[in-house]
């Protein structure tokens, strides 16, 4: 059987609340599993966290969509520029151009492979010299489950008077200082597409500081209809609202979202310990005790100079030809053609981790013997190379 990067897997649980949905006709953007499954994501969240209680969770279609609505409810519009890490996928850039803003990409620093906070200091008085105007917002993201520096990146959008819109597509679980990630910034952002660390087959959710700011999301991911008993709309809204269906799915995933983050864990804690005496290659672990990843992908960097000129896509085709899954890592905003116009700022971290790292199986489904079988394949491309 094929390996794959990270397989969605079942409780077994999600059948019945479907099932429910369906006996009840509750098949539309809204109902019983929609709310039962914000008030799950919110008692995750904000568990252990009394200084929380008040954070609620607004479910929607995808991450794009949690992401593009947090920009919608910060105000940012044509003519406007936000900053948004270069290391990331696209979806945490394309939703700025939604708005017909600009986006600002800033390139990493090397413990966490996320935002920069020099850097993200730098550009921001670097912008407002050139422009006038400060950026609207700050999207900031926790690669592969990895958190942000979030104290540096808070202090400086304070300093700044900037809102943080926090991608935490990747870190469901994931932990920074011990509180959740997804929860430092004015608004966060969750993806629960069919690769994530829970699925409801594709969907997403914007984590809101309180009850009204949840409201304010609904309004706009149900096309902004006024309160009125005809269909009346003051601002420009959006279908994005998360179906009752797929909400029965997220509340089955959720009973097992603890054993899920547990298994990435234990993966990525086999990776490290098969590839520590091992010349050339380096896990991505926690940076110090402050992190707490939850590991979504397992990831390696491979130095050519020790391993005879191996390359990630090497070990990439070497391993597609085993019927297991890897992938590069992302391609920095930065370097994408559709982006080239858009301004940067760059320290060359990024783009050397995108030369150099790869992305390993760490789903649910992957064993340990398929970790190390993995690895040993691994170190046989460097012996050939």
């Amino acid at each position: 059987m094929k390996i794959h990067l990270c397989l969605a897997h079942m409780s077994g649980n999600e059948q019945r609340y479907i099932s429910e949905a369906f006996a009840d006709n509750w098949v539309v953007p809204l109902g019983p599993n929609v709310d039962a499954f914000e008030d799950d994501l919110s008692r995750f969240l904000t568990s252990g966290a009394p200084d929380l209680s008040a954070l609620r969770v607004a479910a929607v279609c995808s991450g794009t969509a949690a992401i593009h609505l947090a920009l919608v409810m910060l105000g940012v519009a044509a003519g406007d520029e936000v900053i948004c890490q270069s290391f990331t996928f696209a979806a945490s850039a394309n939703p700025i151009v939604y708005q017909g803003a600009t986006p600002v990409f800033i390139d990493s620093e090397p413990d966490t492979w996320n935002m920069d906070p020099a850097l993200l200091d730098k550009a921001i008085a670097d912008r407002m010299a050139k422009t006038g105007r400060l950026p609207k917002a700050i999207v900031v993201v926790h690669l592969y489950g990895m958190p942000a520096k979030m104290d540096e990146i808070l202090a400086i959008a304070a300093k700044w008077r900037i809102p943080v819109v926090e991608d935490a597509a990747e870190a469901l679980g994931s932990k920074y200082k011990g509180r959740q990630c997804g929860t430092f910034g004015r608004f966060g952002t969750l993806s629960f597409n069919g690769n994530k660390m829970i699925t409801t087959s594709g969907g997403g959710a914007v984590v809101c500081p309180d009850e009204d700011a949840r409201r304010l999301a609904v309004f706009y991911a149900t096309q902004a209809r006024e309160p009125r008993p005809y269909y009346e709309h003051e601002k420009i809204g959006f279908n994005y609202r998360l179906s009752n269906i797929s909400a029965g799915i997220g509340r089955g995933q959720m009973t097992i979202l603890d054993s899920h983050l547990k298994r990435h864990r234990d993966i990525a804690a086999l990776y490290a310990e098969l590839f520590n005496d091992v010349e050339g290659f380096t896990f991505h672990g926690n940076p110090s005790p402050d992190f707490d990843s939850n590991f979504w992908l397992s990831t390696i960097v491979i130095d050519p100079q020790l391993t005879g000129g191996l390359t990630p896509e090497k070990v990439r085709l070497h391993l597609a030809s085993l019927e297991v899954e890897s992938r590069q890592l992302w391609k920095p905003m930065h370097s994408q053609p559709v982006f080239e116009q858009a301004p940067a700022y760059v320290n060359g971290v990024s783009s050397h981790l995108f030369s150099r790292g790869l992305c390993l199986p760490s789903g649910p489904w992957v064993t340990d013997d398929d970790v190390r079988m993995i690895v040993n394949e691994i170190i046989k491309c460097s012996r050939k190379s």
